[in-house]
């Protein structure tokens, strides 16, 4: 067990983590990075990404990754392969985390990017057709079913906005939701009814996604929640939908969220109500959640840990010359 120091503790990974790792080292903060079960968040998990600026050519997730990664281990950054399982953050700066490994980890600021896991609905066939047919994010994906059939399975705003995005792809989007009634705002739900481009299939549920010969997606099998009949419905791509959930299950009770969650930030800024901490990415965002978005707000809370510090070091000066 060993007690690691340093101006700037990065709890998480992804794109957002990586970013502020390279900003933090470029001004001299010497940062930790504490990389979690899943180095690289979920672009580990995604395939083709061609919507990350800089990149002409499609990339693969996992690649960008571990390109990000070299980027900021090359700057100056201790990439520590460790899973936080405590925070305490009473007090103030400085801040102290615990590792599984029973390691210590104090930063005199502290950067929270531990992300969002999209929910699934464990149906067979669902991780096995990922990046084959299955996603859940059309804004990452949707580009790759120009001019097939989707379908968007869910109720909320999320699948609401999936499916009318979608509608700038393909002209055959199937919205599959197991009531009869969405929970989406009303708004979105007048702009989704409005489209001659989306179905809706009501009291249905996904029971398994099957591929065809050529190993991806090619029909889903639905249920019908009231009759218990089963239908199938041929697709290309199909979007789930029902949510996010923010890794932030460490920091109840010890920093504000909403009610889904998310950290609360101060808005257009990564600052959360403890001077010093900081929140970065899908954390904290559940409107964009982009890896691009994830890595400005990454950058951002960099640039203000590094002000923090500033800030506490000029007050710290003026004390002392008060004091002679």
């Amino acid at each position: 067990m060993a007690t690691h120091h340093t101006k700037m503790l990065i709890i998480g990974s992804g794109p957002a983590g990586y970013s502020a790792a390279i900003y933090g080292a470029r001004a001299m903060l010497e940062p930790i990075v504490v990389q979690g079960l899943q180095p690289g968040g979920q672009l580990t998990i995604t395939t083709d990404v061609e919507n990350y600026p800089g990149y002409r050519e499609v990339v693969q997730g996992p690649w960008l990754m571990e390109e990000m990664k070299a980027q900021a281990e090359h700057v100056g950054t201790r990439m520590m392969w460790d899973t936080i399982v405590s925070v305490d953050l009473e007090g103030g700066a400085p801040f102290k985390a615990i590792g599984d490994s029973g390691d210590e980890y104090i930063g005199e600021t502290l950067v929270i990017c531990t992300g969002a896991q999209a929910k699934w609905l464990g149906a067979p066939g669902e991780q096995e057709l990922g990046g084959k047919g299955v996603s859940a994010c059309a804004t990452c994906d949707g580009f790759f079913y120009r001019g097939k059939k989707v379908a968007v399975i869910g109720g909320g705003n999320t699948a609401v906005e999936e499916a009318l995005y979608l509608t700038n792809h393909s002209d055959d989007v199937t919205l599959i939701h197991r009531r009869d009634e969405l929970r989406a705002e009303k708004i979105l739900q007048d702009r989704l009814m409005k489209s001659p481009k989306i179905s809706a299939l009501w009291n249905k549920t996904v029971k398994s996604f099957e591929a065809g010969e050529d190993g991806a997606l090619h029909h889903l099998v639905l249920e019908d929640t009231q009759t218990g009949e089963t239908s199938t419905l041929e697709v290309d791509g199909a979007f789930v939908a029902i949510g996010h959930a923010p890794a932030t299950e460490l920091f109840k009770g010890k920093l504000a969220m909403d009610e889904s969650g998310y950290l609360d930030v101060e808005p257009g800024t990564p600052k959360t109500a403890i001077p010093g901490v900081f929140a970065a990415g899908d954390v904290t965002d559940h409107v964009y959640r982009q890896a691009v978005t994830a890595a400005g707000m990454g950058c951002m809370a960099a640039l203000d840990g590094e002000r923090f510090l500033a800030a506490r070091e000029d007050a710290e000066e003026a004390v002392s010359e008060a004091a002679e």
